[in-house]
């Protein structure tokens, strides 16, 4: 069976159709470190594949781009594993974006011309089944499926087209006794984890074919992940194919080499963040980079320079001189070129005296101080490289701080500081039934409003006269290097802010209130047990209409860093549990774990908290102002101080949009 668009499932009214994202066939692929081919197999058993995040909304992209919101087309209302000619079959209906870019793919697809659908998935445990002169078979028998994609081509046309990423960390499991049993052909249904049961351990060969019966909604992710032990321990754990060790130090590697090259190219760090995370592979994420930063060059103005005389040569010996005072700043960060060779080496004040020479002015008999108050106010270039080597430290320690806020956040940009007003839609009233009469009531839409704005923050460094004549490096390199990564902890200031001092809403109400259905009566412990409440008062949020039930999905646990090491030991449980009250269920441990020290308390309690993604519903908003994302620096002469004076200035705000999509659990204290 082809994995496809259906065209003859379309309803144009609601731009819906449905599609055909896996039928389980294998896939021959690599391993990574030891070079090996084997086949990988995603299993469609219930039991094995976790469908909470497809039916928890999960975007339909196009052709498994993910670093803009343009790259999403669609959004993928509702799936399923259905039965057809006796095998499993993934099947799910998605409805596309009326975006005006989404209409020539909403057209093809109304077409037939666009056909083939892929997969974006990640694999918790493999089954590894393995017999001399055969290439081994990898099976995913707990995985989940992630997105899916409109591709134009895909590697196998029965089995679907999925996105190309290295295997993740995950139970590798090798099968003894492998069973062989058929399964009787039977008419297409949906099958529940209950009916694949009952196949596995009571078949009625000789029962005659039922005939078919209405669609069941699909399994729920509890459902689905009861039956999974059963399922996973007929496998005997044996030696894995590959150390932990290995992984590890593979995966570290890989991150480190994802950043490194978003550095390099000056690719914004949220690019590098999400290929971190959907575990691209180091050689693919070097390819994205490269065309994100080949985009990034194309957006910007370019004019052509008019050159007279010796410009190049002094465009030349600026360059070569910043280049030497930033090599000379952090030797193993920055490259000496041939033409910065020349002043390595010299101090400040003998390279403010070179630079002088070289542009015509006359600095011979001149003592140290002449010299720097010259270089400093003749109208020479030599300001321009020190604020071009303060910007340079000040920039890459901004963008290295670390900021934990950008995972649970959503980002945008704003046109001024005037209020930023954003609007919570309500749901659309519930349908009536019409009289006799054919008389239709009026209904209406509420909506709630939250305000912000972006504020102004910022600090001047000067570099004087002195700086040069005392050769004090530190004063353009290291002091604006801690300014910039101070904007970076003030951005993390304003963000968390909103966690600990849970300031009021427009409804008067605390961000976190039982008013809002979004904080815990009493604190409790860290635990699977505490988490599914909190999991279940989150999917039991309602619409503004008090009615309507939201089913939110939490993506995130956000914990201080007191309790980091009790969510990673919770969400990573690697052993096959023997007994059913052990398992921690998939939806819990497919949570990602964000630890910031901000939330750790004084004293007393210790709070954690559940997000969801903010792509599903609003949470916390951050702001810049448009044209001026992060720190920006501004130069000039200084009236105030003798020499240069150079402003560090960031416009940001951010503040919660939507409470639903929060939840705190005011904790215990730890002992």
């Amino acid at each position: 069976m082809d994995v496809r668009l259906m065209p003859d499932t379309v309803i144009a009214e609601t731009r819906t159709i449905e599609v055909v994202w896996s039928t389980g066939a294998a896939v021959r692929r690599r391993d990574p470190w030891s070079g090996r081919l084997y086949e990988e197999i995603l299993s469609l058993d219930p039991a094995h594949v976790d469908l909470s995040r497809l039916n928890g909304g999960a975007p339909l992209l196009n052709a498994h781009d993910a670093f803009d919101l343009e790259d999403v087309v669609g959004v993928v209302e509702r799936a399923w594993i259905a039965r057809e000619n006796g095998s499993y079959v993934g099947r799910a209906t998605v409805r596309f974006s009326d975006r005006a870019d989404v209409e020539p793919i909403w057209q093809d697809v109304r077409n037939g011309i666009i056909r083939n659908v892929s997969v974006g998935y990640a694999v918790r445990a493999y089954e590894i089944r393995e017999e001399e002169g055969t290439i081994p078979t990898w099976t995913a028998v707990d995985w989940q499926p992630l997105e899916l994609s409109a591709v134009p081509i895909g590697a196998d046309g029965a089995a679907g087209f999925r996105s190309h990423q290295s295997p993740t960390l995950c139970r590798l499991l090798r099968q003894a006794n492998p069973e062989n049993s058929s399964e009787k052909e039977s008419p297409m249904t949906e099958v529940t984890p209950a009916a694949a049961e009952t196949e596995r351990t009571e078949p009625q060969a000789d029962a005659p074919a039922a005939a078919p019966e209405a669609p069941v909604p699909p399994p729920s992710p509890q459902e689905v992940r009861a039956a999974a032990p059963e399922a996973i321990t007929r496998a005997v754990p044996q030696e894995p194919a590959f150390k932990p060790e290995q992984i590890l130090a593979q995966e570290r590697a890989r991150i480190a080499g994802i950043y490194e090259a978003a550095r390099k190219l000056h690719v914004d760090q949220a690019v590098a963040d999400d290929l971190v995370k959907r575990g691209t592979s180091l050689a693919e994420a070097r390819g994205f980079l490269i065309d994100a930063a080949a985009a990034k060059d194309a957006a910007i103005e370019t004019r052509p320079h008019v050159r007279a005389g010796d410009l190049d040569a002094t465009e030349t010996r600026r360059s070569a001189v910043e280049a030497a005072l930033l090599h000379r700043f952090e030797p193993g960060k920055f490259r000496l070129t041939d033409a910065a060779r020349e002043w390595r080496g010299l101090s400040l004040i003998e390279m403010a005296r070179g630079f002088l020479e070289a542009e015509g002015i006359r600095v011979k008999g001149l003592g140290r101080d002449e010299i720097a108050t010259r270089a400093l106010h003749t109208g020479s270039d030599f300001p321009q490289i020190l604020a071009g080597v303060t910007n340079r430290t000040l920039r890459d320690a901004y963008e290295a701080a670390p900021r934990t806020y950008q995972a649970i956040a959503r980002r945008t940009t704003v046109a001024d500081f005037k209020s930023v007003q954003r609007l919570q839609l309500g749901e659309a009233p519930q349908l009536e039934k019409v009289n006799e009469a054919g008389e239709f009531k009026r209904g209406s839409i509420g909506e709630a409003k939250e305000t912000y704005r972006v504020e102004t923050y910022g600090k001047v460094v000067g570099i004087t006269r002195q700086v040069l004549i005392n050769d004090d490096l530190d004063a353009f390199t290291r002091v604006p290097s801690l300014f910039g990564t101070a904007a970076a902890t003030l951005e993390s200031d304003v963000v968390w802010s909103i966690f600990t001092a849970n300031l009021a809403m427009a409804d008067g109400k605390s961000l976190f209130h039982a008013g809002h259905s979004n904080l815990a009566g009493t604190g409790t412990a860290l635990d699977v047990a505490n988490l599914a409440k909190a999991r279940t008062a989150m999917s039991k949020q309602t619409g503004l209409d008090g009615k309507t039930v939201l089913n939110i999905r939490p993506t995130f646990l956000v914990v201080p860093t007191s309790l980091e090491l009790a969510a990673e030991q919770l969400l990573a449980q690697n052993i096959v549990p023997t007994r059913v009250g052990d398992v921690v269920p998939a939806t819990i441990r497919s949570l990602s774990v964000v630890s910031e020290p901000r939330l750790d308390p004084a004293s007393g309690a210790v709070p954690w908290y559940l997000v969801a993604s903010p792509t599903a519903i609003d949470t916390i908003e951050y702001a810049f102002l448009e044209g001026q994302d992060g720190v920006f620096i501004e130069t000039r002469m200084g009236f105030d101080v003798d020499g240069v004076e150079i402003k560090a200035r960031l416009d940001f705000g951010a503040k919660a949009i939507d409470w639903r999509g929060l939840y705190k659990n005011p904790g215990v204290a730890l002992s």
